[in-house]
C-alpha cells in the first residue's frame, strides 16, 4: 500500500494476542539461560532467530553450501536524495510505459498539461503503477507481456488543473470517468529492439482493466444473495476493479491482481454500517473521490455513478447498490494471453484489504497454495489450499481460466496464528470451525460465503494473530521457504507487542520467514530481518544494519528463479528517510549460514550481504518487481514521484528549477554488459 493512500487506522477490535506479545514471549523463552530479555534482544542483533527451523531436516537439506556459486555481483551503493534514479556501477536504468503511454490507435498521445480526455485514459497506461508480472511469449526474454496494476490516482496531476467541483459540489463526469479509468490493471506488449524495450503500439493484446470493467465472479459468493445489484441481479458480474497494489501469478500462466484499498471509493450513509463495511472500513461521510456526487447527469450510463453511494434504497438488493461494495476485495485473475476474456474476481479467496498473492511451490499431486496479505494495521496473513492436487500437465493449458476455476474456485481459507515457541497454526475459516469464544463461525457467518464476505471478522473469532501491516508475500524457489513484508505499526503500543510483531511502536517494519509442514496446518517461522536506521540502539537495529543497507518499511518483494530476494521500501520514518529515497534491496538468504551451516537470518555477522541495488527519485515509492526468463532485464515501478521524469534515461535528474508533470512508470533495469542482473 502507498503511503499516499488508505487511511493506516486499525480496524480490529477483537482483543487477538498481537505479533508484538507473542514475539516477547518468544524472546523471554529464548532467554531464561541468558537471564534477561536484553540477552535475548541482543542474541537477535547478533545470531537471529535461526533457532526456528533448527529442528526441520528437510530445511537444512535444501540449503545450499557456503560454495555455491551464487552471489551477488555488486557493491551497495549509497543512499540518494535526487530527483533521479540512482542504480548500482555497471548497470543501467531508462524509463518505460509511464503513466498515459497510449496501448492504442484510440488513445492520443500523453498531453504534459493534463488535457488527455478520460477516453484516452481508458486507452492508456493507468496512473500509479504498482505490482507487475512479466510474461513471455514462446519463452522469449525479449519479447513477452507486461500485466501490471494502477493503484490509485494523483488527482491534482491527473486534471489540468487538479479536480473540480461545480456550484452544487458535484464532480464533472468527465472528470469522474477520467479517474475511474487511470484506476485499475493492464497488459502492454512489450520486445527488445537494439538492447532498448519497447512498448509495441496497438498490438492486439494491449488493454486495460479500469474501475468500469466488466468482470465475473467466481467461487462461493458467485450467484448468491450478497452479491445481487441492479447491475447484477443474478449476483454472478461486477463491475471494476480498484486500488489495485500487489499481484501474483499461477502456475498455468495467469496474473492476479490484488484490490486493496477499495472501501474507500464508497458511501454508505445509513445509520448502521453492515458488520463487513464497518470492519473494512466503508465511509459514512464523505468517499475519496466523491464519484458518487457526479450521479444522475444528464450522461450518466447505466448508473456508472450512482453505484458509488451504497446506501440501501429501494425494497430489495436488486434496486440499488447496497450490495456494489460486496463486489470488491477479491483476488482477480487475468489471462494476459487472451483479450477476449473478461477477468474474473476468484472469491474463494477472501475478501479484505488484499496486497498480493504469491503461489507456494507447485508439486505434482499436491493442492496449490496461495499466501496473501492483509495491508492495514493489525490485520493478518491468509493462506489458500486448493482441493485439486496439481496436475502438471494445467502448466500449458488451452483455457488459462478454466484451470484458474479448478484450483481457484474450491478449497480451504486459512488465516495464521503465530505462537510464542516459534511454531504457528493455520485456521480454517469454515462453518465448522470453533471460534475463541465455544461457538462456530457457521454460528456467527451462516454458511462459507457469510464467512468469505466477512473474512476479517471471522479471523478475529477465530484468535488470528493481528500483524504489523502485512503487505506482499513471496516463496523461495529453492526450497519453497514463504517470506512476509511488515511494512510499519506506528499505532501498536509497547504494552502489545509480541513474539513476531516484537516492537511497539514499529516505526521500521520487518521481514517474517515461515516453512509450512506437510499437514498443510503447521508451520515453523522466524524473523529474517529488521528494518532499522544504522544508528539505532540495539533494541531497533536488531539485524546489524549499517548505512550500507539501512531501511524502513519493506514493502514490494519477490524473488527471482536463482533464489535472490529482491525488496522494496515505502518509507516515511524520518531518520531514514533523511538519508536517503526508497530503494531495492537484494540478498541470498540460503547463503546466510551460520557456524554450524544452519540457516541463519540476517544478523550483524553477516549483514553485509544485504545491499543497497537501485534508490528511485525524490517523493518516489518503488513499486513492483519483475524479471525477464533469463533474468538480464528486471523492471521496477515508480510511483507518485515528485519531479521526474525529465528524459527517459531514469538516471538523469531533472535540471535544477525545472518542474515537470510527475508520471509513474516503470523502469527497465539491465546489465551494460548484458549479463544476469545481479550476479
Amino acid at each position: 500500500m502507498s503511503r499516499d493512500t488508505g487511511d493506516n487506522l486499525d480496524r480490529n477490535a477483537s482483543g487477538n494476542l498481537p505479533m508484538t506479545s507473542v514475539l516477547d514471549m518468544y524472546l523471554s523463552r529464548r532467554s531464561v539461560v541468558r537471564g534477561s530479555l536484553g540477552a535475548a534482544i541482543a542474541m537477535i542483533a547478533g545470531a537471529g532467530l535461526g533457532g526456528c527451523f533448527d529442528s526441520n531436516a528437510a530445511d537444512k537439506a535444501a540449503a545450499p553450501t557456503a560454495s555455491s556459486p551464487l552471489a551477488l555481483g555488486f557493491d551497495s551503493i549509497p543512499g540518494s536524495r535526487t530527483d533521479a534514479c540512482t542504480v548500482a556501477a555497471g548497470y543501467s536504468a531508462y524509463v518505460l510505459a509511464p503513466w498515459g503511454t497510449p496501448l492504442n490507435s484510440a488513445a492520443k498521445p500523453w498531453q504534459a498539461d493534463g488535457s488527455n480526455s478520460a477516453e484516452d485514459q481508458a486507452n492508456a497506461m493507468g496512473m500509479h503503477h504498482d505490482g507487475m508480472h512479466f510474461f513471455p511469449i514462446g519463452g522469449s526474454s525479449d519479447d513477452g507481456l507486461l500485466a501490471i496494476n494502477f493503484e490509485y490516482i494523483d488527482a491534482q496531476a491527473l486534471h489540468p488543473a487538479g479536480p473540480t467541483l461545480d456550484a452544487t459540489g458535484k464532480r464533472p463526469p468527465e472528470e469522474v470517468r477520467k479517474e475511474i479509468n487511470a484506476h485499475g490493471a493492464g497488459v502492454v506488449r512489450l520486445n527488445k529492439r537494439g538492447g532498448r524495450w519497447q512498448v509495441v503500439d496497438n498490438d492486439p493484446l494491449n488493454r486495460r482493466f479500469t474501475s468500469a470493467s466488466v468482470m465475473d465472479l467466481a467461487g462461493p459468493l458467485r450467484g448468491t444473495d450478497h452479491v445481487k445489484t441492479a447491475f447484477s441481479r443474478n449476483g454472478t458480474q461486477s463491475r471494476g476493479t480498484n486500488n489495485n497494489c500487489g499481484n501474483g501469478h499461477t502456475p498455468w500462466g495467469t496474473y492476479l491482481t490484488c484490490e486493496e484499498n477499495w472501501p474507500g471509493i464508497f458511501i454508505n450513509t445509513t445509520t448502521a454500517l453492515p458488520a463487513d463495511q464497518q470492519r473494512l472500513g466503508v465511509s459514512t461521510g464523505t468517499s475519496l473521490y466523491k464519484w458518487e456526487t457526479a450521479a444522475g447527469a444528464a450522461d450518466e450510463v447505466d448508473d456508472e455513478f450512482a453505484r458509488f453511494d451504497i446506501t440501501p434504497r429501494g425494497t430489495s438488493a436488486t434496486d440499488d447498490y447496497r450490495n456494489e461494495a460486496s463486489t470488491f476485495g477479491y483476488i482477480v485473475e487475468i489471462d494476459p494471453y487472451d483479450a477476449s476474456r473478461r477477468a474474473v474476481k476468484r472469491t474463494a479467496l477472501g475478501r479484505f484489504r488484499h496486497e498480493g498473492c504469491c503461489p507456494g511451490l507447485a508439486v505434482a499431486g499436491q493442492p496449490v497454495v496461495f499466501y496473501m496479505g492483509d495491508d492495514s494495521n493489525n490485520e493478518y496473513l491468509y493462506k489458500f489450499v486448493s482441493s485439486a492436487p496439481w496436475d502438471p500437465a494445467d502448466a500449458t493449458p488451452h483455457d488459462r481460466l478454466a484451470i484458474g476455476a479448478k484450483y481457484m474456485d474450491q478449497g480451504k481459507l486459512y488465516v495464521a496464528r503465530f505462537d510464542a515457541d516459534g511454531s504457528g497454526q493455520w485456521l480454517l475459516l469454515d462453518a465448522a470451525s470453533p471460534t475463541i469464544d465455544g461457538k462456530t463461525l457457521g454460528a456467527l457467518y451462516g454458511d462459507l460465503p457469510g464467512i468469505i464476505l466477512n473474512t476479517r471478522g471471522a479471523a478475529d473469532a477465530l484468535g488470528a494473530t493481528p500483524m504489523d501491516r502485512p503487505e506482499w508475500t513471496t516463496v523461495n524457489p529453492l526450497n519453497g521457504d514463504a517470506y512476509l513484508s511488515l511494512t510499519n505499526n506506528s499505532q501498536r503500543p509497547p504494552t502489545s507487542v509480541d513474539q513476531a510483531n516484537p516492537r511497539g511502536p514499529n516505526k521500521h517494519g520487518h521481514i517474517i520467514r515461515w516453512h509450512d509442514g506437510t499437514d498443510q496446518l503447521s508451520f515453523t517461522w522466524d524473523i529474517f530481518v529488521f528494518g532499522a536506521n544504522a544508528a539505532a540502539s540495539a533494541d531497533i537495529n536488531r539485524s546489524g544494519l549499517t548505512e550500507h543497507n539501512q531501511f524502513a518499511s519493506p514493502d514490494g518483494m519477490s524473488f527471482d528463479s536463482r533464489g535472490i530476494l529482491w525488496f522494496e521500501t515505502d518509507n516515511s520514518e524520518p531518520s531514514v528517510s533523511d538519508y536517503t529515497n526508497d530503494q531495492v534491496l537484494a540478498v541470498i538468504p540460503d547463503l546466510l549460514l551460520d557456524a554450524q551451516g544452519k540457516r541463519s537470518p540476517i544478523n550483524a555477522d553477516n549483514a553485509l550481504n544485504l545491499r543497497r541495488f537501485f534508490v528511485g527519485p525524490n517523493g518516489c515509492e518503488v513499486t513492483g518487481i519483475a524479471f525477464t526468463p533469463d533474468n538480464r532485464s528486471m523492471f521496477v515501478n515508480i510511483q507518485h514521484p515528485a519531479n521526474w521524469p525529465s528524459t527517459d534515461v531514469a538516471t538523469t535528474a531533472t535540471p535544477a528549477g525545472s518542474k515537470v508533470r510527475p508520471r509513474a512508470a516503470t523502469v527497465v533495469i539491465q546489465r551494460n554488459d548484458g549479463g544476469e542482473i545481479g550476479v
